[in-house]
Protein backbone atom coordinates (compact mmCIF):
# COMPACT_ATOMS: atom_id res chain seq x y z
CA UNK A 1 0.00 0.00 0.00
CA UNK A 2 1.46 3.41 -0.94
CA UNK A 3 1.62 6.18 1.68
CA UNK A 4 -1.02 8.88 1.91
CA UNK A 5 -0.32 12.02 -0.10
CA UNK A 6 -1.85 14.82 1.99
CA UNK A 7 -2.86 18.26 0.76
CA UNK A 8 -2.35 17.46 -2.91
CA UNK A 9 -4.27 19.04 -5.77
CA UNK A 10 -6.44 16.31 -7.29
CA UNK A 11 -7.09 16.16 -11.03
CA UNK A 12 -10.73 15.21 -11.58
CA UNK A 13 -12.19 13.98 -14.86
CA UNK A 14 -15.94 13.42 -14.72
CA UNK A 15 -17.93 11.28 -17.14
CA UNK A 16 -20.97 13.15 -18.44
CA UNK A 17 -24.32 11.37 -18.44
CA UNK A 18 -26.29 11.56 -21.67
CA UNK A 19 -29.85 12.52 -20.59
CA UNK A 20 -33.03 11.52 -22.43
CA UNK A 21 -36.44 13.08 -22.97
CA UNK A 22 -39.81 11.40 -22.44
CA UNK A 23 -39.86 10.34 -26.12
CA UNK A 24 -36.43 8.67 -25.64
CA UNK A 25 -34.63 11.26 -27.76
CA UNK A 26 -31.44 12.83 -26.41
CA UNK A 27 -32.01 15.91 -24.27
CA UNK A 28 -29.24 17.97 -25.84
CA UNK A 29 -29.94 21.08 -23.78
CA UNK A 30 -29.60 19.09 -20.53
CA UNK A 31 -26.44 17.44 -21.85
CA UNK A 32 -24.79 20.75 -22.66
CA UNK A 33 -25.79 22.15 -19.28
CA UNK A 34 -24.18 19.15 -17.60
CA UNK A 35 -20.96 19.72 -19.54
CA UNK A 36 -21.08 23.37 -18.44
CA UNK A 37 -21.75 22.30 -14.84
CA UNK A 38 -18.73 20.00 -14.93
CA UNK A 39 -16.47 22.73 -16.29
CA UNK A 40 -17.77 25.23 -13.72
CA UNK A 41 -16.81 22.79 -10.96
CA UNK A 42 -13.24 22.74 -12.26
CA UNK A 43 -13.44 19.14 -13.50
CA UNK A 44 -12.58 17.88 -16.98
CA UNK A 45 -15.65 16.61 -18.86
CA UNK A 46 -15.36 13.06 -20.20
CA UNK A 47 -17.88 12.34 -22.96
CA UNK A 48 -18.74 9.30 -25.06
CA UNK A 49 -17.75 7.12 -22.13
CA UNK A 50 -19.65 4.23 -20.53
CA UNK A 51 -21.68 6.80 -18.55
CA UNK A 52 -22.65 8.32 -21.89
CA UNK A 53 -23.85 4.97 -23.29
CA UNK A 54 -21.04 4.92 -25.86
CA UNK A 55 -21.59 1.24 -26.75
CA UNK A 56 -25.29 1.91 -27.46
CA UNK A 57 -25.03 5.07 -29.57
CA UNK A 58 -25.25 5.36 -33.33
CA UNK A 59 -22.58 7.22 -35.29
CA UNK A 60 -24.54 10.45 -35.69
CA UNK A 61 -25.20 10.71 -31.96
CA UNK A 62 -21.56 10.06 -31.05
CA UNK A 63 -20.51 12.73 -33.52
CA UNK A 64 -23.07 15.19 -32.14
CA UNK A 65 -21.77 14.58 -28.60
CA UNK A 66 -18.26 15.51 -29.75
CA UNK A 67 -19.28 18.60 -31.69
CA UNK A 68 -21.53 19.94 -28.94
CA UNK A 69 -18.90 19.29 -26.26
CA UNK A 70 -16.27 21.08 -28.31
CA UNK A 71 -18.52 24.13 -28.68
CA UNK A 72 -19.43 24.23 -25.00
CA UNK A 73 -15.82 23.80 -23.87
CA UNK A 74 -14.62 26.55 -26.21
CA UNK A 75 -10.98 25.53 -26.02
CA UNK A 76 -11.09 24.19 -22.46
CA UNK A 77 -9.91 20.63 -22.02
CA UNK A 78 -12.15 17.59 -22.38
CA UNK A 79 -11.60 13.90 -23.01
CA UNK A 80 -13.69 11.46 -25.04
CA UNK A 81 -13.89 7.72 -25.54
CA UNK A 82 -12.67 6.02 -28.73
CA UNK A 83 -15.14 3.15 -28.86
CA UNK A 84 -14.71 0.65 -31.72
CA UNK A 85 -17.63 -1.76 -32.05
CA UNK A 86 -16.56 -5.32 -32.91
CA UNK A 87 -17.35 -8.93 -32.11
CA UNK A 88 -15.59 -11.64 -30.14
CA UNK A 89 -12.96 -13.16 -32.42
CA UNK A 90 -12.45 -10.02 -34.54
CA UNK A 91 -8.95 -8.71 -35.22
CA UNK A 92 -7.68 -5.44 -33.80
CA UNK A 93 -8.96 -2.60 -36.03
CA UNK A 94 -6.14 -0.06 -35.96
CA UNK A 95 -7.63 2.13 -38.69
CA UNK A 96 -10.96 2.43 -36.84
CA UNK A 97 -9.17 3.57 -33.68
CA UNK A 98 -7.16 6.13 -35.63
CA UNK A 99 -10.35 7.53 -37.21
CA UNK A 100 -12.02 7.84 -33.81
CA UNK A 101 -8.96 9.52 -32.34
CA UNK A 102 -8.78 11.98 -35.21
CA UNK A 103 -12.46 12.87 -34.76
CA UNK A 104 -11.87 13.60 -31.07
CA UNK A 105 -8.75 15.69 -31.65
CA UNK A 106 -10.50 17.63 -34.43
CA UNK A 107 -13.27 18.50 -31.95
CA UNK A 108 -10.64 19.70 -29.45
CA UNK A 109 -10.56 16.71 -27.11
CA UNK A 110 -8.08 14.12 -25.88
CA UNK A 111 -8.87 10.48 -26.80
CA UNK A 112 -9.48 7.86 -24.12
CA UNK A 113 -8.66 4.48 -25.65
CA UNK A 114 -11.73 2.34 -25.04
CA UNK A 115 -11.09 -1.38 -25.11
CA UNK A 116 -12.58 -3.72 -27.72
CA UNK A 117 -12.61 -7.45 -28.41
CA UNK A 118 -9.91 -7.01 -31.04
CA UNK A 119 -7.64 -5.17 -28.61
CA UNK A 120 -8.04 -7.22 -25.45
CA UNK A 121 -8.08 -10.73 -26.98
CA UNK A 122 -4.48 -10.34 -28.12
CA UNK A 123 -1.31 -11.49 -26.37
CA UNK A 124 0.40 -9.02 -24.06
CA UNK A 125 3.07 -8.24 -26.67
CA UNK A 126 0.47 -7.62 -29.35
CA UNK A 127 -1.56 -5.39 -27.02
CA UNK A 128 1.52 -3.25 -26.41
CA UNK A 129 2.21 -3.18 -30.14
CA UNK A 130 -1.34 -2.02 -30.82
CA UNK A 131 -0.99 0.86 -28.36
CA UNK A 132 2.34 1.82 -29.91
CA UNK A 133 0.71 1.93 -33.34
CA UNK A 134 -2.20 4.13 -32.35
CA UNK A 135 -0.02 6.32 -30.12
CA UNK A 136 1.84 7.37 -33.25
CA UNK A 137 -1.42 8.76 -34.62
CA UNK A 138 -2.25 11.34 -31.93
CA UNK A 139 -0.71 14.09 -29.81
CA UNK A 140 -1.93 12.82 -26.42
CA UNK A 141 -4.16 10.06 -25.17
CA UNK A 142 -5.44 8.36 -22.02
CA UNK A 143 -5.32 4.57 -21.59
CA UNK A 144 -8.20 2.60 -20.10
CA UNK A 145 -8.47 -0.74 -18.30
CA UNK A 146 -12.04 -1.92 -17.81
CA UNK A 147 -13.26 -4.85 -15.73
CA UNK A 148 -15.67 -7.39 -17.21
CA UNK A 149 -18.39 -6.31 -14.76
CA UNK A 150 -18.76 -3.19 -16.92
CA UNK A 151 -18.44 -4.67 -20.41
CA UNK A 152 -17.63 -8.24 -21.54
CA UNK A 153 -14.58 -7.29 -23.62
CA UNK A 154 -12.95 -5.46 -20.71
CA UNK A 155 -9.54 -6.60 -19.50
CA UNK A 156 -7.28 -5.58 -16.62
CA UNK A 157 -3.75 -5.66 -17.97
CA UNK A 158 -0.72 -7.24 -16.39
CA UNK A 159 1.69 -4.87 -14.65
CA UNK A 160 4.18 -5.60 -17.44
CA UNK A 161 1.74 -4.27 -20.04
CA UNK A 162 0.85 -1.31 -17.82
CA UNK A 163 4.51 -0.35 -17.51
CA UNK A 164 4.92 -0.43 -21.27
CA UNK A 165 1.97 1.93 -21.61
CA UNK A 166 3.66 4.29 -19.15
CA UNK A 167 6.67 4.39 -21.45
CA UNK A 168 4.60 5.85 -24.29
CA UNK A 169 5.42 9.51 -23.75
CA UNK A 170 2.15 10.83 -25.18
CA UNK A 171 0.10 8.57 -22.92
CA UNK A 172 -0.67 11.06 -20.14
CA UNK A 173 -2.39 8.56 -17.86
CA UNK A 174 -4.70 5.56 -17.67
CA UNK A 175 -8.11 4.96 -16.13
CA UNK A 176 -8.18 1.83 -13.96
CA UNK A 177 -11.59 0.22 -13.45
CA UNK A 178 -11.04 -3.12 -11.72
CA UNK A 179 -12.97 -1.96 -8.59
CA UNK A 180 -10.03 -3.38 -6.60
CA UNK A 181 -7.78 -1.33 -4.35
CA UNK A 182 -4.83 -3.73 -4.41
CA UNK A 183 -4.44 -3.62 -8.19
CA UNK A 184 -4.62 0.16 -8.19
CA UNK A 185 -2.09 0.41 -5.36
CA UNK A 186 0.28 -1.69 -7.48
CA UNK A 187 -0.10 0.80 -10.31
CA UNK A 188 0.54 3.74 -8.02
CA UNK A 189 3.73 2.14 -6.72
CA UNK A 190 4.85 1.49 -10.29
CA UNK A 191 3.97 5.05 -11.34
CA UNK A 192 5.88 6.58 -8.42
CA UNK A 193 8.92 4.54 -9.32
CA UNK A 194 8.86 4.68 -13.13
CA UNK A 195 7.08 7.85 -14.26
CA UNK A 196 5.87 10.29 -11.58
CA UNK A 197 4.03 12.55 -14.05
CA UNK A 198 1.77 9.70 -15.24
CA UNK A 199 -1.83 9.95 -13.97
CA UNK A 200 -3.34 6.84 -12.42
CA UNK A 201 -7.00 7.73 -12.93
CA UNK A 202 -9.11 5.73 -10.54
CA UNK A 203 -12.32 4.37 -11.97
CA UNK A 204 -13.17 2.68 -8.68
CA UNK A 205 -16.59 4.04 -7.82
CA UNK A 206 -16.55 1.76 -4.75
CA UNK A 207 -13.36 3.33 -3.35
CA UNK A 208 -13.36 6.97 -4.34
CA UNK A 209 -10.89 7.76 -1.55
CA UNK A 210 -8.11 6.28 -3.71
CA UNK A 211 -7.24 9.93 -4.34
CA UNK A 212 -5.66 10.13 -0.88
CA UNK A 213 -2.98 7.66 -2.03
CA UNK A 214 -2.07 9.66 -5.13
CA UNK A 215 -4.63 8.60 -7.71
CA UNK A 216 -6.51 11.14 -9.74
CA UNK A 217 -9.89 10.12 -11.13
CA UNK A 218 -12.10 9.55 -14.12
CA UNK A 219 -15.39 8.47 -12.56
CA UNK A 220 -19.00 7.89 -13.47
CA UNK A 221 -20.08 8.62 -9.90
CA UNK A 222 -18.87 12.21 -10.13
CA UNK A 223 -21.47 12.77 -12.87
CA UNK A 224 -24.11 12.61 -10.12
CA UNK A 225 -22.66 15.73 -8.47
CA UNK A 226 -19.52 17.26 -10.04
CA UNK A 227 -19.93 20.26 -7.74
CA UNK A 228 -19.69 18.08 -4.61
CA UNK A 229 -16.71 16.14 -5.91
CA UNK A 230 -14.95 19.43 -6.58
CA UNK A 231 -15.80 20.56 -3.03
CA UNK A 232 -14.40 17.29 -1.65
CA UNK A 233 -11.19 17.73 -3.67
CA UNK A 234 -10.76 21.27 -2.38
CA UNK A 235 -11.08 20.02 1.21
CA UNK A 236 -8.29 17.50 0.64
CA UNK A 237 -6.01 20.13 -0.92
CA UNK A 238 -6.67 22.39 2.08
CA UNK A 239 -5.91 19.63 4.60
CA UNK A 240 -9.45 19.91 5.96
CA UNK A 241 -10.57 16.78 7.84
CA UNK A 242 -14.17 17.31 6.74
CA UNK A 243 -12.98 15.79 3.46
CA UNK A 244 -13.63 12.41 5.05
CA UNK A 245 -17.20 13.20 6.06
CA UNK A 246 -18.16 14.36 2.58
CA UNK A 247 -16.26 11.48 0.98
CA UNK A 248 -18.15 8.99 3.17
CA UNK A 249 -21.54 10.29 2.05
CA UNK A 250 -20.46 10.27 -1.61
CA UNK A 251 -19.15 6.74 -1.14
CA UNK A 252 -22.52 5.67 0.28
CA UNK A 253 -24.02 6.99 -2.94
CA UNK A 254 -21.42 5.04 -4.92
CA UNK A 255 -22.12 1.74 -3.20
CA UNK A 256 -25.84 2.13 -3.80
CA UNK A 257 -25.50 3.26 -7.42
CA UNK A 258 -22.90 0.68 -8.48
CA UNK A 259 -24.52 -2.41 -7.01
CA UNK A 260 -25.27 -5.31 -9.37
CA UNK A 261 -26.12 -5.10 -12.17
CA UNK A 262 -23.39 -2.47 -12.35
CA UNK A 263 -24.31 -0.94 -15.76
CA UNK A 264 -27.66 0.17 -14.30
CA UNK A 265 -25.80 2.92 -12.41
CA UNK A 266 -26.53 5.17 -15.39
CA UNK A 267 -30.23 5.04 -14.62
CA UNK A 268 -29.42 5.76 -10.96
CA UNK A 269 -27.48 8.81 -12.15
CA UNK A 270 -30.49 10.03 -14.13
CA UNK A 271 -32.72 9.52 -11.09
CA UNK A 272 -30.32 11.49 -8.87
CA UNK A 273 -29.87 14.36 -11.32
CA UNK A 274 -33.64 14.50 -11.69
CA UNK A 275 -34.02 14.74 -7.91
CA UNK A 276 -31.52 17.59 -7.99
CA UNK A 277 -33.69 19.26 -10.67
CA UNK A 278 -30.78 19.26 -13.10
CA UNK A 279 -32.52 17.22 -15.82
CA UNK A 280 -36.20 17.08 -16.79
CA UNK A 281 -36.59 13.29 -16.89
CA UNK A 282 -35.03 10.35 -15.06
CA UNK A 283 -34.98 8.02 -18.08
CA UNK A 284 -32.11 5.79 -19.11
CA UNK A 285 -31.19 4.85 -22.69
CA UNK A 286 -33.98 2.77 -24.29
CA UNK A 287 -31.63 -0.25 -24.27
CA UNK A 288 -30.07 0.55 -20.89
CA UNK A 289 -30.67 -1.38 -17.69
CA UNK A 290 -33.22 0.17 -15.32
CA UNK A 291 -33.43 0.60 -11.57
CA UNK A 292 -36.71 0.35 -9.62
CA UNK A 293 -38.72 3.48 -8.90
CA UNK A 294 -38.31 2.73 -5.18
CA UNK A 295 -34.61 3.70 -5.47
CA UNK A 296 -35.64 7.33 -5.57
CA UNK A 297 -36.57 7.31 -1.89
CA UNK A 298 -33.08 6.14 -0.90
CA UNK A 299 -31.43 8.60 -3.29
CA UNK A 300 -33.52 11.39 -1.80
CA UNK A 301 -32.28 10.47 1.69
CA UNK A 302 -28.66 10.55 0.47
CA UNK A 303 -29.27 13.93 -1.13
CA UNK A 304 -30.62 15.17 2.20
CA UNK A 305 -27.39 14.06 3.90
CA UNK A 306 -25.29 15.90 1.32
CA UNK A 307 -27.41 19.03 1.69
CA UNK A 308 -27.11 18.89 5.48
CA UNK A 309 -23.32 18.57 5.22
CA UNK A 310 -23.07 21.61 2.94
CA UNK A 311 -25.37 23.63 5.18
CA UNK A 312 -23.23 22.79 8.21
CA UNK A 313 -20.09 23.90 6.39
CA UNK A 314 -21.65 27.16 5.26
CA UNK A 315 -23.21 27.98 8.62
Amino acid sequence: MPPLVPSRKITGMSAVLLPFRADHSVDWSAFEQHVERTLAAGLTPAVNMDTGYINLLDESTKSAVLQRTGRVCGGQSFVAGTYVADQQGDSFDESAYLRRMNDIETAGGVPVIFQSWGLTQQTDDDIVGSYEAIAAGCDRFVGFELGEMFLPFGRIYSLEVYEQLMKLTNCIGAKHSSLRRDLEWQRLELRNRVRPDFMVLTGNDLAIDMVIYGSDYLLGLSSFCPDLFARRDELWAAGDASFFQLNDILQYLGFFAFRAPVPAYKHTCAQFLHLRQMIAHDLTHPRGLQRPESDREILSAILDQLTAFLNSCDA
